[in-house]
Order: C-alpha cells, then sequence, then structure tokens
C-alpha cells in the first residue's frame, strides 16, 4: 500500500500509450483535420477511410514525475524513491491518457460545394490529478504533520470510453470564410468520476501534553459515480458474456449524450489564415448500469488512550480499537446508491493564425483561387481541453511544406505541461488515390521512454480524391 496510490497512474501511462493532436490540426489534405475542426478549408473532393485503420491514436502523460523517478535503481530502496516522488509532486500535478479509435470514416462534396463527412470512432480518455494530501497519509502517516491538514479535495479524476457516431458540414461562405458544425451522438460503454471533494483530516496537539492528541475528521464528503461498472463485476460472469455486454454498450445498449462541434477558417488576406474551433462541447446522461460509492460525515476523538467508558476494568471485553473503528463507523458513513448523473464531456478548443509563402500549387482547378496554397507554411497553435479545475493549454509553432504533389512534412514545437524540449513530425503520402500519414509528438522521449513525461503517436490510412 505505501506506493499503490502513484503506481496506478504510471501503469495507466504504460497500458495506454496527452491529448492534443496539433500535428493533424488544420492539415487540410487530410480528412482528419474536419474532426478537430469542421471549419477547415479542405482541398479535396471526396474521402473514403480503411474501417479500424483510417486514424489511430494513443497519447499518455504526467506532469511533474516520470517511470525513471520511480524505478530507476540510483537509490536502491525504492520506498525513498516513492516518497521523494510523491513530495515532490502537488495537487495541481495530473496523469492523463487517451486513446481514439476511427471505426468507419467518409465523406462527399455536394452539388453546392458543401462538404458531408460522418463515420463512427471510439474513444477513452483517462484523467486524474495526483492525490497530495491522501498519498502523503497514506505513505508517511501523519506523525511528522501534527497540526497540518490532510485535503481530500485532491481526489479528483475522470475516466470514460465510449462510441462516437457523428456528421458534419462543411460550407464555403465565400473566399475567405469557411464554417463547419458536427453533430455527434455519445454511447456510453463505461465512467468513472470522483470531483468537488470536500474534508479534512488533522491531528492537533492536545492541551492535556505532548503525548496526547486530538484527531479532527471535518466535513468529509468524498463521492464516486460510475456507470457501465456495476454489471460487469457481477460474479460467475463469463468473458464472452462481458464482451457481448460492451459491444451492445456500444451501439446505444448503455448510456447516451449528444454533443457538438463548431469550426471556421478566415483568410486574412491571400497568404495569412486564422482558424478556431470548439469540439465536445456536449453532455452523457448516465442513467443504466450506475453505482455511486459515498464517504460522508465528520468525527473527533482525543488522545492514545482508551476513552470509552464500556473500554475500562469491568466494562466492555471488546478490544478498544473494535469500539474505535465501531465509534468511526457511526459518524463517518460509507453508502453505495445508484443515482444517475449527468457528466460534461471535456471538450476542447483550437486556435491557430498561419502564413504561406512559397511558389504556389495548385491540384487541379488552377482557375480556382480559393484552392490554391503555399508549398511553405509557418503557424503558431493554441489547443486547450477542460478539466475539473480548468483548461489545461498547449502551445505549439510549426512548418509544414508539402515537397511534392504527394509527400508532405510537418514539424512542430510544442510547448506544455509536460516538457519544454516536445519535438513532433508528421509525414503524409499518397500514392495515387490511396493516402498514408504517420505523427508523433515528442520525439526526443523516444531515446528513453523511462524518462519521458509525455508520448504520443497517430497513423492512419484511408483513399483521398481531390478537386
Amino acid at each position: 500500500m505505501r506506493f499503490i496510490l502513484t503506481l496506478i497512474f504510471f501503469i495507466i501511462t504504460v497500458l495506454s500509450q496527452g491529448q492534443n493532436k496539433q500535428l493533424l490540426y488544420d492539415v487540410r489534405s487530410l480528412p482528419q483535420s474536419l474532426m478537430s475542426n469542421p471549419g477547415t478549408n479542405i482541398t479535396f473532393d471526396k474521402h473514403l477511410g480503411i474501417p479500424f485503420l483510417s486514424q489511430i491514436h494513443f497519447s499518455a502523460g504526467t506532469s511533474g514525475v516520470n517511470l525513471y523517478d520511480i524505478f530507476n535503481d540510483s537509490n536502491p530502496n525504492v520506498n525513498e524513491r516513492v516518497t521523494k516522488a510523491i513530495r515532490k509532486l502537488t495537487s495541481n500535478d495530473y496523469f492523463t491518457a487517451r486513446e481514439q479509435l476511427e471505426i468507419l470514416s467518409f465523406g462527399w462534396r455536394l452539388k453546392n460545394d458543401d462538404y458531408i463527412s460522418m463515420g463512427i470512432y471510439q474513444e477513452m480518455d483517462i484523467f486524474a490529478y495526483f492525490p497530495k494530501d491522501p498519498a502523503v497519509l497514506v505513505n508517511e502517516g501523519n506523525k511528522d504533520y501534527i497540526n497540518i491538514p490532510f485535503n481530500f479535495s485532491h481526489v479528483s479524476f475522470t475516466g470514460e470510453a465510449m462510441t462516437v457516431y457523428h456528421i458534419g458540414l462543411n460550407k464555403k461562405i465565400d473566399h475567405q470564410l469557411t464554417i463547419g458544425g458536427r453533430l455527434k451522438i455519445y454511447s456510453g460503454i463505461f465512467n468513472v468520476e470522483s470531483t468537488d471533494n470536500t474534508g479534512y483530516f488533522t491531528t492537533m496537539d492536545s492541551p492535556e501534553g505532548p503525548n496526547y492528541y486530538r484527531h479532527f475528521a471535518e466535513n468529509i464528503n468524498v463521492r464516486v459515480n460510475t456507470s457501465g461498472y456495476k454489471s460487469l463485476k457481477e460474479e460467475n460472469k463469463s468473458v464472452e458474456e462481458a464482451t457481448a455486454d460492451l459491444l451492445k454498450r456500444s451501439f446505444f445498449g448503455g448510456n447516451i449524450g449528444v454533443g457538438v462541434d463548431l469550426g471556421f477558417t478566415y483568410k486574412i488576406e491571400e497568404h495569412l489564415i486564422v482558424t478556431g474551433s470548439v469540439q465536445d462541447l456536449g453532455l452523457m446522461f448516465h442513467k443504466k448500469d450506475v453505482e455511486n460509492y459515498l464517504y460522508y460525515g465528520g468525527y473527533q476523538t482525543d488522545g492514545i488512550e482508551p476513552l470509552f467508558p464500556d473500554a475500562g476494568p469491568g466494562g466492555s471485553t471488546l478490544p478498544y480499537w473494535d469500539i474505535f473503528e465501531d465509534e468511526v463507523d457511526k459518524n463517518l458513513k460509507d453508502e453505495t446508491l445508484n443515482e444517475a448523473y449527468i457528466t460534461w464531456r471535456p471538450y476542447i478548443l483550437n486556435a491557430s493564425l498561419e502564413y504561406g509563402f512559397g511558389k504556389f500549387y495548385q491540384p487541379c482547378n488552377c482557375l480556382v483561387p480559393e484552392y490554391k496554397r503555399s508549398i511553405n507554411l509557418i503557424g503558431i497553435h493554441l489547443f486547450g481541453i477542460n478539466r475539473p479545475k480548468g483548461l489545461k493549454y498547449a502551445f505549439n509553432a510549426y512548418y509544414d511544406r508539402k515537397f511534392t504533389q504527394n509527400f508532405r512534412v510537418k514539424f512542430a514545437y510544442t510547448v506544455d505541461d509536460f516538457s519544454y524540449t516536445n519535438l513532433g513530425l508528421l509525414v503524409s503520402s499518397r500514392l495515387k488515390n490511396f493516402n498514408f500519414y504517420l505523427a508523433a509528438d515528442n520525439l526526443l522521449g523516444y531515446f528513453n521512454l523511462a524518462k519521458s513525461n509525455s508520448e504520443s503517436i497517430q497513423l492512419g490510412f484511408q483513399f483521398v480524391f481531390d478537386k
């Protein structure tokens, strides 16, 4: 139990291998750019993704510490390494893992030049702030923290898995402005969330002397909501039955939600473009297979000797600590309920400013000026994702070059909570209408994954047909 609170989050990152798709944002020759900005100024006429292969995305990150801090052998005492890592972290440090798999993706241009796109993808998102005070209490106890409160509001985490069905419209208003929107229906597979918890545990000096202490548990209110978990933990449930249950939830057999994406592209002048978008502005309604775990109340006790009359000579024969546990149970309630709840999706904000220069490249129709593009593009991109304690930001600068009609490369440098040395690379290549792309962040981290605070990789295969 000494380091389980820390280790569980590192296990998540190892198994999940983040959140920012800056390398794909506004790459107008790729259909996936429509998923981050439905109002991007795309250059193709229709697309068809290869099922389950058109977009595969894995990313994970830990702020504050990494695997090397825990598992390096410079100090043979693992408990000391864990204690050092816990002391280094703050309650604003966090752990995140995200996975996305595009199941189906296709789109086509209408006669009025609007573009329709639709598809299905599966997504998992895990986010947890480091529970600083509870972790210190479990790892070190309260001996060295007399008169210092342990704050239970540090416990804050969310996790979800779902299937998303979507349809989007991309519309050119004029030569300068393109707008877009996407409607999403969420089919929930699993959800867990525990936010807005309260309460303090404090050990204080007693007026009677240094050997006696007073312990306070004040305004404890911890709640964990789950959906899709209750049925999975049923006894005697076979793997086949559990798999069938998960597949059913993927096709609207579980909880349902709704959301939208909105975006735009505006040409300030021929070489200068500004874009913006919001993704997953929506919510989930959890009504089926719901289970809630509550721990709440308050309690105060004094000293380290028996304080209960029935525990003295001639009284109850129950050991003192059994009586103490009974007293705590009377005052700190532990309940399991089945109450419906609502969660907001972690919405994402994007904004970019891009400048093009160099020789113009014209895919097909040289008479239509809006389909011209520069060979060289430089830009800046601001990304934000909403989390329980507020938005988490990332900022990147990039250089995008199309070397030939069928080969392009995008370089990016990103600054975020994980690293100041995040160099990313996207490569996209086409053979006639068949397109392949590969993108990876934090390339320097691949030389030593244990010392890396974040990694992200994306790839996809599809057919793209130009104008």
